[in-house]
């Protein structure tokens, strides 16, 4: 039976910034966007915030409503990247099966490890003590015999606490929790599963499968089984290159828009950005999804297949596209944040043949990589597209920070 412990570093933005300003220490801390940009959605908090009922995601004013006495500080993003890497070559001193899920959390699968260090417990225990000792913050941990199980038991206690989930006391700890708990279960998933009945882990655990085919395809037999405690997934070995699954950016505007050209440069500069990563890492995609957030914060979106790229103009093109079928100019309600995400990805060495009617080849390939260049040692706002230096509300919202590449 394998030993998978699923790591998760608390409050990881807040944490590391309290770390480095220890005249922080002891006060209400939240990590955001710049409020005079209108970025000001809280991106991380600590645990004192936690306390207080503030959440991510939320603005600042929502945030301080809860909690007057919070303190707000920008977010570092390069120093998140260092941090996340040396905690991930302490998770690499115990094993060579280290898979990322995001830059503050990782699974290990100790499985082989155990004649050297220890138990699953042992192992979670050093771990929090070395990272508590050598980083400056703390992680919570899951050890459990899947993947799911040990991601759910990292969640269960917080901060600094280790939690084992067995196939003994699994359904005693697990099957109590909400469905919404588990992992690949979203909100519309859940609003399907509740209507049907299923309201916890276990009660998911205990419909019939058949049933959950029906109303979910094959996703539903997964979390089945997943409910169950059955799972093949392998813990990725450290050195297999990650491919993501999705690639994607988005703003908040400094100012509502409601023309096409303005929501044109929104979504060219969020091509840049998300092409700048793709590039990087030799990414390719060959679906495409916007979205548009309204002034009344609701919300629409729309995604479609797409030849192979990595050329943000390719990407521009087809997104306008699809924001052309879901928004009508000067009717519809202004429009206050703007996303855009790649999705079905290939690496370089699996390129799919492009159509020889295809007007972005080579040529766009390399004048993304001059331009990443040129970016990457003097800064985005060094050279920008004729659309977006147009639009000067749209170069205020931009900033260097959102051109971070993927963790390795």
């Amino acid at each position: 039976m394998k030993t998978i412990l699923h790591c998760d570093a608390n409050n990881f933005y807040a944490s590391v910034e309290c770390y480095l300003n220890p005249a922080l220490k002891g006060k209400y801390v939240a990590v955001s966007g710049n409020p005079e940009k209108r970025h000001g959605i809280i991106l991380a908090k600590n645990q004192l915030a936690k306390g207080c009922g503030v959440k991510t995601g939320e603005t600042i004013w929502q945030a301080r409503q809860k909690c007057p006495d919070l303190i707000c500080v920008p977010p570092h993003f390069d120093t998140y990247v260092e941090f996340s890497n040396r905690i991930f070559d302490i998770y690499s001193q115990y094993t060579d099966r280290v898979e990322p899920f995001g830059i503050d959390e990782c699974w290990l699968d100790v499985t082989g490890s155990k004649r050297l260090f220890g138990d699953g417990r042992t192992i979670a225990d050093t771990l929090r003590e070395r990272i508590k000792k050598d980083i400056g913050v703390t992680i919570s941990v899951g050890v459990s015999f899947t993947k799911i199980f040990a991601k759910l038991g990292s969640d269960m206690k917080k901060p600094d606490a280790t939690t084992v989930i067995t196939p003994e006391n699994y359904k005693e700890l697990v099957w109590k929790l909400d469905c919404s708990d588990l992992l690949m279960i979203g909100r519309k998933t859940a609003e399907k599963l509740r209507k049907i009945g299923v309201m916890t882990i276990g009660d998911l655990a205990n419909t019939d499968v058949e049933v959950l085919h029906r109303l979910l395809g094959i996703n539903g037999v997964k979390l089945h089984d997943s409910a169950n405690g059955i799972e093949d997934e392998e813990v990725r070995y450290s050195y297999e290159k990650y491919v993501p699954k999705s690639v994607g950016n988005s703003t908040t505007l400094p100012q509502d828009v409601t023309t096409r050209e303005q929501l044109s440069a929104v979504v060219v500069a969020l091509c840049e950005m998300v092409t700048t990563r793709m590039r990087k890492y030799g990414f390719y995609g060959a679906g495409i999804g916007v979205g548009l957030k309204f002034n009344d914060l609701s919300h629409v979106g729309k995604q479609s297949a797409m030849p192979p790229t990595d050329n943000a103009m390719a990407l521009s093109d087809c997104a306008m596209n699809l924001i052309d079928k879901i928004y009508v100019y000067g009717k519809d309600l202004p429009v206050r944040a703007v996303s855009v995400g790649i999705f079905d990805l290939s690496t370089e060495g699996e390129r799919r043949q492009l159509s020889i009617f295809d007007s972005v080849g080579e040529e766009g390939h390399s004048l993304g990589n001059a331009l990443d260049k040129i970016r990457t040692k003097y800064g985005y706002n060094s050279i920008l597209s004729a659309s977006v230096l147009k639009n000067a509300v749209i170069c205020d919202g931009l900033e260097d920070s959102d051109f971070l590449p993927f963790k390795k």
